[in-house]
């Protein structure tokens, strides 16, 4: 296979900035069609990248080899399972689900299926984030480390084009940024043996993790902080001193080329990446433990 056949599921601002254009770049991609849930703008987006648009998802399961979802993960599970069980391969967007039955049901129906599969967590697809994880991973000896991921989305005078986006009102940067803060902290440090979380103000979440190598971290994840406090830094502190994560000035655009770049070679190959719906259901247990801990988070208004 030298062409992938990709469908895009999804026609919101990710989908538009990221997805889309990134997919009909690609050399090794054909940008099959896309479907989406208004059907008005999966054909405005599909003429911008010189594809057509498909009536329902089965239909583009059938025209091609692989889906990309940019979608809610509420709404992104169900459909990654039926794709699966098309035999397609899977790029899917972080948090694969929201729930933990979700997250299972969607490895086990890949893993039956035998697709490849890759998230997109973007420090992991990230040149030279992705690089510095490696290394620190190679390196080991890590006692603690700490997490800022911290957006403004939700700020007062944000212009974000995610600030009305539902699921994130009613889940919270917990599970839209958390995400990304485990995807370093976990090859670095290994998997979380316990966590708790406290909520700070809005939508902040403090998490507290003890993970199998022995080391603790921190993570403190949101997406209403104040424009000028928002960003992210994770700083590593062992036997070879203290390190920060560098950070990216390129976007998320690149990374998503490599992620794909990713699934090509573990459709080819049928090696897992490290970023497979597995890891993606890992990150999902977590969260949900770390939830489960916390009191209900109240929706954030509009």
């Amino acid at each position: 296979m030298t062409t992938l056949r990709i469908g895009l599921l999804g026609t919101g601002p990710w989908a538009r900035r990221v997805h889309a254009p990134a997919l009909a770049a690609h050399p090794g991609v054909e940008l099959t069609g896309i479907w989406g849930r208004r059907p008005e703008a999966a054909a405005a987006l599909a003429q911008v990248h010189h594809t057509r648009p498909y009536d329902g998802p089965d239909e583009l399961f059938a025209a091609c080899d692989a889906v990309a979802i940019a979608l809610p993960p509420a709404v992104q599970a169900p459909l990654a399972v039926r794709a699966a069980e098309a035999g397609r391969h899977l790029l899917l967007d972080k948090p694969v689900a929201t729930s933990v039955p979700e997250a299972r049901a969607l490895a086990a129906a890949a893993d039956r299926a035998g697709v490849a599969s890759v998230v997109f967590f973007t420090a992991r697809f990230g040149e030279q984030e992705g690089e510095w994880i490696a290394a620190q991973a190679a390196a080991g000896g890590w006692f603690t480390a700490h997490a800022d991921w911290l957006g403004s989305v939700f700020a007062g005078d944000s212009s974000s084009p995610y600030a009305a986006s539902p699921w994130r009102r009613a889940k919270g940067g917990l599970w839209d940024v958390g995400p990304h803060a485990l995807s370093v902290l976990l090859p670095v440090l290994g998997d979380a043996e316990a966590v708790t979380a406290t909520r700070g103000p809005a939508d902040t979440v403090l998490l507290t993790m003890r993970h199998s190598s022995g080391a603790a971290s921190t993570a403190t994840v949101g997406l209403a902080a104040p424009a000028a406090a928002a960003g992210v830094e994770i700083t590593l502190r062992g036997t070879a001193g203290i390190t920060t994560l560098p950070r990216r000035l390129d976007g998320p655009e690149p990374a998503y080329h490599r992620a794909v770049d990713a699934l090509l070679a573990a459709a080819a190959t049928g090696l897992p990446n490290a970023c497979d719906v597995h890891f993606g259901l890992r990150v999902t247990e977590i969260l949900a433990a770390a939830e489960e801990t916390l009191s209900p988070l109240m929706p954030l208004e509009a």
